[in-house]
């Protein structure tokens, strides 16, 4: 069985995280969640959803201020860690490797053990700073996943975005969403119109 963290920071974009928590609940995989101070407060100021509503989707759920937790040793066998979203000060503190809460500790933890860290940067415009620390991680081993939209599976509503992009977070973990929409090349009769145009 896998076995994934996920973290939430204060960034906004929080529906992310808890889409890859419903996803993975669906799927009866075991999630071990973190969210950070702002991410509760980022949540009431953009969803509908409760602190409790989360609690039931996790299997387990730990304070950020824990540095007891299981999820912070490297002894504890776990696939990977997800941040979505992952806060710019989230990433400066990776970046650095200051752990100073659970949440930067899972993903030092993460880079360590040369398991899967994948980080849904979320900010725009991008400074230097943010890709300097972007690049310094990726050097280290994460998978820097931005929140950035496909539109080939012409997506309708702001869920079928959503559902997206979180499809793709879990084909990093190599879980298959049979709901995610894949790029299939185009089809007969447009490779025969495209054919007679060029």
């Amino acid at each position: 069985m896998k076995r994934i963290v996920i973290c939430i920071t204060g960034a906004t974009g929080v529906v992310y995280g808890i889409r890859l928590l419903e996803k993975l609940a669906e799927l009866n995989i075991e999630t071990h969640l973190v969210m950070s101070k702002w991410a509760k407060v980022t949540i009431k100021q953009e969803t509908d959803y409760s602190l409790k509503d989360l609690q039931k989707l996790a299997t387990y759920i730990y304070s950020d201020a824990d540095q007891s937790a299981p999820i912070a040793s490297g002894s504890y066998r776990y696939d990977g860690v997800v941040i979505a979203p992952c806060s710019m000060k989230t990433l400066a503190g990776i970046s650095s490797g200051y752990a100073e809460n659970l949440i930067t500790r899972t993903a030092d933890v993460a880079l360590k053990e040369r398991r899967k860290l994948v980080l849904m940067v979320r900010e725009t415009p991008l400074s230097i700073i943010h890709l300097e620390n972007m690049l310094t991680v990726a050097k280290a081993g994460a998978i820097i996943f931005p929140a950035m939209p496909a539109f080939y599976h012409q997506p309708y509503t702001l869920d079928d975005v959503i559902n997206q992009g979180v499809g793709r977070i879990l084909d990093m973990f190599d879980i298959d969403d049979p709901s995610l929409k894949r790029w299939e090349g185009l089809d007969k009769k447009q490779n025969i119109e495209k054919g007679i145009e060029s």
